[in-house]
C-alpha cells in the first residue's frame, strides 16, 4: 500500500441481521462515535489506494455482500456521522437481478435501485463476484465469467467504472489475482484480519473482521489489528487446505 502508518480497513456484513457476522445497528452507531471522537477520517477503499494518506488517523468502513440493510440501517447513521464508505456487492444477489440472478443469497439483498442510490451519498461500489463463488477453486473460464460479469454489470448499472473488488470468502491466489488484473480490477480486499504492510500488493489487501459479539473494547484492539489469533491460525490452516482441495479437482479433471 506504501502509507506511512497501517490504515485498519474494517469488514462488516449485514447491520441488524440475526447470523453471527450481523452488527447490531445500536452497536454500529457507537462504534462510529468512537471513530468520530478519536479523530479518524474514514475513506472508501478506493480512496485509500489512490490517494495513499501519509497523515491523520484514516480508517475504511467496507460492507461485503449486499445487504438491503446497508440501504436501510447502515446509511442514514453513515450519514449522521458524514462517513463515507465502500459495499461490495454479489450481483447476482441483487433482489432484482432478474435472468441474471445466480448463487444463493443469505439474506435480503440490495435491489439495484438502491445500489444506484447509495453511489450518490458517498459510498462506493466495488464488485463481489457474481455468484459468491470460491474463486480460487474455479476453472479458468469460470473464474473470467465470474469477474467480468459482476464487472460490467455493476458498471452498466451504475455508469461508472469499478475497479475495486473483495474476494468472496476472503480467499484468491496468484492464478486469481492474474485474472483480476487482466478483468480491469486494481483493488482488491482479502481478509487476514491484520493491518496492511508498507508496500503490500493491492490485489491482497487485509481486513479486520467486525462480528455481532464485538464489543466496543474488542472493537478499539481491531483498529490496532490485535485480537484475532484465532483467526490467523485458522486462516493459515485452511489455506493449506484450499490449495490442496484445488490440486486434486485439477487432477481428476474437474476444474
Amino acid at each position: 500500500m506504501g502509507d506511512a502508518r497501517p490504515v485498519p480497513i474494517l469488514m462488516y456484513h449485514s447491520i441488524g441481521g440475526s447470523d453471527r457476522l450481523a452488527v447490531r445497528p445500536e452497536a454500529f452507531a457507537e462504534q462510529l462515535a468512537y471513530l468520530k471522537d478519536g479523530g479518524f477520517t474514514p475513506l472508501t477503499f478506493g480512496e485509500l489506494v489512490r490517494r495513499r494518506p501519509t497523515t491523520g488517523r484514516p480508517v475504511v468502513l467496507t460492507f461485503d455482500d449486499g445487504y438491503a440493510d446497508f440501504h436501510e440501517r447502515a446509511l442514514p447513521l453513515l450519514e449522521r456521522f458524514g462517513f463515507p464508505a465502500t459495499v461490495f456487492v454479489t450481483t447476482g444477489w441483487i433482489r432484482d437481478a432478474g435472468r441474471y440472478a445466480a448463487g444463493r443469497p443469505l439474506g435480503r439483498m440490495l435491489s439495484w435501485r438502491q445500489a444506484e442510490e447509495i453511489t450518490t451519498c458517498g459510498v462506493e461500489v466495488g464488485g463481489h463476484g457474481h455468484s459468491h463463488a470460491e474463486l480460487d477453486q474455479l476453472s479458468v473460464a469460470v473464474l473470467r465469467t465470474e469477474l467480468l460479469r459482476s464487472k460490467r454489470l455493476l458498471e452498466d448499472r451504475l455508469g461508472r467504472a469499478v475497479t475495486t473488488m473483495a474476494y468472496p470468502y476472503g480467499y484468491s491466489s496468484e492464478r486469481v489475482r492474474r485474472e483480476m488484473r487482466a478483468a480491469g480490477y486494481s483493488a482488491a480486499c482479502a481478509v487476514a484480519n491484520a493491518l496492511p504492510k508498507r508496500d503490500g500488493d493491492p490485489l491482497t489487501v487485509p481486513r479486520l473482521t467486525i462480528r455481532a459479539g464485538t464489543s466496543l473494547a474488542a472493537f478499539e484492539r481491531a483498529l490496532r489489528g490485535r485480537g484475532f489469533l484465532v483467526d490467523h491460525a485458522l486462516t493459515k490452516g485452511y489455506a493449506v487446505v484450499r490449495r490442496s482441495r484445488y490440486a486434486v479437482r485439477r487432477l481428476r479433471g474437474s476444474v
